[in-house]
């Protein structure tokens, strides 16, 4: 994130403290106590449930950027059937990016020949909320229900995309924001780990391999890169310590891109959590009055309104729409919450720098109709099917330290963690299998 958003996020949390402060019916001292306590205990509550499934969730990400490649994957995604559609859900699904590098890859790929329907929409998507972390994330603190109905309303949304693409969006526009990438400014470089662009006049890391120079967006990056590992098998890598290194080189990448939307989703749900009084939550979320379908529909868009004005993308959000949904938001909406992430004002930025204004607008405004149709059909096909947990089914517990598998699972995370952080920050380790190809620490 940039200066600016953290600045805007910083006005958001105020902004929050300060409807508590006028809302609330106790006295400001009790009241600034009871909310601090229960914004700090729900924020940490949330890491500790959380923080065994991010490190297993990072290392499987890891493995496959490190241990698969994706050459060629462009010429699988050049239709927009239900071939390359499946093709794109799954390279997204395994590309485990952060938002910000699944908009730069889905460009890549579309500038490459890939269609607008496989590349910006199924592959954008599914590498922002259909990849493992954000599964298992929502699997614990919304439930399955949520894992599910994420899993089923994803692909209605990329269908819904594609039917935006082929059918509604005129070719000569597609064509047009193919050819404002055709014709960016050449002295742009795209990282060969995470997939962003870099400017080479610009970027502080980069290295050169076979007389071929690479630029890089961070040093973890930098350090993740290795041209060697291409040519040996899965199985090769798996059992060497080698592999295993290139695997925590890119874990920890994961972890460089998107271990602040992470904490500020914790710390904006801890905040929403305790300072916001329940009259409030009351008051917005008053019930059907108009009906269920007009209720449904109108929180739908609010709550991808909420996504757009976060900032906050993909794992992220989830701590986010836990306490969302747990003060009154419906189901569908809360999804509508979490499919927004990719229409968050600096995002619709890029689009208009790398498509043009009027592809940018017709893609940001899809991205935001998807979100907010599949959320509202999602909603009643869940509801139809008795499927919908109750509010008070996600509740954040108090933090208690007790001798569980929570605890279990989260020491032996910590200790998987440390390791792969060493195999990350050792300039040794695995030399034998790449030669002089050792890696810096951080």
């Amino acid at each position: 994130m940039e200066k600016k958003e953290y600045a805007i996020l910083a006005v958001i949390a105020l902004a929050t403290v300060a409807i508590g402060v006028f809302t609330t019916s106790q006295p400001l001292s009790t009241f600034f106590v009871e909310s601090t306590r229960q914004f700090l205990s729900t924020t940490a509550a949330m890491a500790w449930i959380t923080w065994w499934a991010l490190v297993i969730g990072f290392a499987i990400a890891g493995g496959v950027e490190a241990w698969t490649s994706d050459e060629k994957v462009s010429d699988l995604l050049e239709g927009h059937g239900l071939r390359e559609l499946g093709y794109g859900s799954l390279f997204g699904f395994v590309s485990s990016s952060c938002s910000y590098s699944a908009i730069a890859t889905a460009k890549n790929l579309f500038k490459k020949g890939g269609s607008a329907a496989a590349t910006i929409g199924a592959f954008m998507f599914a590498s922002t909320n259909l990849v493992i972390e954000i599964g298992i994330v929502i699997y614990l603190l919304l439930g399955w229900q949520f894992l599910v109905a994420d899993i089923v309303g994803g692909f209605m949304l990329i269908g819904m995309m594609a039917v935006g693409f082929v059918y509604l969006t005129p070719d000569e526009v597609i064509e047009q924001a193919r050819d404002n990438i055709q014709d960016e400014n050449d002295s742009t470089a795209q990282d060969p780990v995470c997939g962003m662009e870099v400017d080479p006049e610009e970027a502080d890391f980069s290295t050169e391999h076979d007389g071929e120079t690479y630029y890089f967006c961070s040093e973890s990056c930098k350090d993740s890169f290795d041209p060697e590992e291409a040519n040996t098998t899965i199985r090769e890598q798996a059992t060497s310590l080698s592999g295993w290194k290139a695997l925590a080189d890119k874990q920890w990448s994961e972890w460089g891109m998107l271990w602040d939307e992470i904490a500020i989703g914790f710390i904006f749900a801890g905040l929403i959590a305790g300072f916001i009084p329940e009259q409030v939550w009351t008051s917005v979320f008053s019930g059907a009055t108009f009906g269920l379908p007009v209720y449904v529909f109108w929180t739908a868009v609010l709550g991808a309104v909420i996504g757009v004005a976060t900032f906050v993308c993909s794992v992220g959000n989830v701590p986010f729409g836990a306490v969302l949904f747990s003060n009154g938001l419906p189901f569908g909406a809360v999804l509508s919450y979490i499919y927004a992430d990719l229409i968050v004002p600096p995002i619709m930025d890029a689009y208009r720098d790398y498509y043009g204004t009027k592809f940018a607008a017709i893609l940001s405004g899809m991205i935001f109709v998807s979100a907010v149709l599949t959320g509202f059909v999602i909603h009643f096909l869940f509801l139809g099917a008795g499927l919908i947990p109750a509010p008070s089914s996600v509740k954040i517990a108090e933090v208690k330290i007790e001798m569980n598998y929570k605890m279990v699972l989260n020491v032996l995370a910590t200790i998987f963690f440390l390791f792969l952080y060493w195999l990350h920050s050792s300039d040794s380790v695995g030399d034998e299998g790449h030669g002089e190809h050792a890696h810096a620490a951080d």
